[in-house]
């Protein structure tokens, strides 16, 4: 529905509120738990990458 027809005072979808089972819920819990976990691992092993690049570089003879 167009916000131009319909009235600001109530949102969008007033008429049909959104229902989401346990099973939904918990799967998408699962799903955001591993993203996040994928996330951290990935920041992990960037700062391992550039922590053994910095030691390569500081031990570079001048």
């Amino acid at each position: 529905m167009s916000i131009l027809t319909h009235d600001l005072d109530r949102p969008l979808e007033a008429e049909r509120p959104m229902r989401i089972s346990d099973t939904r819920k918990a799967q998408l819990s699962r799903i955001a738990l591993q993203a996040l976990g994928l996330l951290s691992m990935g920041s992990v092993l960037t700062a391992l990458i550039a922590l053994r690049t910095a030691i390569h570089i500081w031990h570079f003879p001048a």
